[in-house]
């Protein structure tokens, strides 16, 4: 092969002449066969962000086997067979989630491994994990196997995290080491607090020796009993029990303790109060090993919207008050909160159109989370586009020790591209998820996803019209 043949080797303007109309990429050679070319995806033309490496300027990517093989300037004469024309998109790695629910086993009314991939790679995550209150839970190796082979015919990658205790109950630890040798990513009671605090020191102190992180749902279950939104004026009009922000704050304190006696890794989950984030910044500041995150839901709604009685907007834990809306956004924005994460968590029709009080917590995330970042964090200015994309990307791989998160030579070609001007009205009814209980139904947003690649494959794509 002569690669310096230039009628062999058309330039990137002659590439993107070709993909004005219709569909956005195409073959760049079609005379050639796939084994005659360089690459395998050439994405031109790109605002390329990757936090990791600090680049933020516009440069081609070429993929080759799954890896990004090269990063070069604009109008490289390189051949692939698939050209996907990325001029006025930002181009960013592919994003991950650290808390995603997938009810596989048991639920799969709800959703499934490979139903919640497809709702993954349409809201451009191209790595999610899936936490264990599943049925039966993710406590033994034979579970976790299950899930890594459900995960072959997935769409994106799927990282399994194990239970802290047997069952979820709360009282005895799971076999940790035979976790870790089933390569769960981290291991957390999420759904249920581990209230026992001599429970959760034996998991910080066992899961130290594998560098594993515990990742907790802070939750004083004497304290938020019978709540089903948050304490406040707003519960006491409607007459609702209300779950005080003192119920996620004395649990978060309390693992922090621990954490700073045990010297081990802890990741607090979906913080939602003022208090929490100032624990958790203090304890930072002390040195202690926390990290956290925060779930668009709880940094773009309030209490607010339960006046209007959406059993969609019925989270664990709930929508607090604008104030925390607000501390929540300068939590991010100093770098207290390290992730956002969606706690994509599904639920049946049947199961949501009840009486406020009896329906279940949670609502998808997976396809609004991307959109609710930039409409509510960075068109508002409260994060810069590198800051919110560390944030869904190589932040939460840092945290969880994952090979991902990146653009950068010989890197895993899991690439998110990004149409930042598009404007969309969410319609729950065309989400990929099986579930449809979101809260956000008719709300227009900004930016919307271009196109997820995951290991060098085109999973998820929009067409220009």
């Amino acid at each position: 092969m002569n690669r310096n043949k230039k009628s062999e080797s058309p330039s990137q303007e002659s590439v993107l002449k070709m993909s004005l109309r219709g569909p956005v990429w195409g073959r760049s050679n079609p005379g050639k066969s796939k084994s005659d070319l360089d690459f395998d995806i050439a994405v031109l033309g790109g605002r390329v962000i990757d936090p990791e490496t600090k680049m933020d300027r516009i440069v081609d990517i070429f993929i080759h086997n799954g890896v990004i093989k090269r990063i070069e300037k604009p109008k490289s004469k390189l051949r692939a067979e698939e050209v996907i024309d990325a001029k006025g998109m930002i181009v960013v790695p592919g994003l991950i989630d650290m808390h995603t629910h997938l009810r596989e086993p048991g639920r799969e009314d709800e959703e499934t491994i490979y139903t919640g991939s497809c709702a993954a790679v349409a809201g451009g995550f191209t790595s999610i994990c899936c936490m264990p209150n599943t049925h039966p839970p993710i406590d033994n190796q034979e579970t976790v196997k299950f899930i890594y082979e459900k995960a072959k015919s997935a769409k994106c990658k799927i990282y399994p995290i194990g239970c802290v205790t047997k069952g979820q109950m709360g009282e005895e630890l799971t076999e940790i080491y035979d976790l870790v040798q089933a390569d769960v990513v981290a291991i957390s009671d999420d759904g249920k607090p581990v209230s026992n605090p001599q429970v959760m020191r034996n998991a910080l102190e066992y899961s130290r020796m594998f560098n594993l992180l515990v990742i907790s749902h802070c939750e004083d279950l004497s304290l938020s009993a019978g709540g089903v939104m948050h304490e406040g004026f707003i519960s006491t009009s409607l007459g609702m029990c209300g779950i005080p922000s003192v119920a996620e704050e004395i649990m978060i304190a309390r693992d922090i303790k621990l954490a700073e006696f045990t010297k081990a890794r802890i990741h607090i989950a979906h913080v939602s109060t003022e208090g929490s984030v100032e624990l958790i910044r203090q304890a930072k500041k002390r040195g202690v090993k926390v990290t956290c995150e925060a779930t668009p839901h709880h940094f773009t709604l309030s209490h607010e919207i339960i006046k209007t009685f959406d059993t969609n907007a019925k989270v664990n834990p709930p929508l607090r008050t604008k104030r925390d809306v607000e501390t929540i956004k300068k939590g991010l924005k100093d770098g207290t909160i390290d992730c956002i994460a969606t706690d994509h968590a599904p639920h049946s029709i049947e199961e949501k159109e009840v009486e406020f009080d009896f329906a279940p917590c949670g609502m998808v995330g997976l396809e609004t989370a991307l959109s609710l970042v930039i409409t509510e964090l960075i068109d508002k200015k409260v994060l810069s586009w590198s800051q919110a994309i560390a944030k869904l990307t190589i932040n939460p791989a840092r945290i969880l020790n994952l090979n991902a998160g990146r653009i950068k030579k010989d890197s895993p070609a899991d690439v998110t591209i990004i149409d930042p001007k598009a404007s969309w009205v969410v319609d729950p009814s065309l989400f990929q998820s099986k579930s449809k209980n979101s809260p956000f139904g008719g709300r227009r947003l900004k930016g919307k996803v271009f196109c997820t690649i995951v290991d060098g494959k085109v999973e998820s794509r929009e067409f220009r019209v």
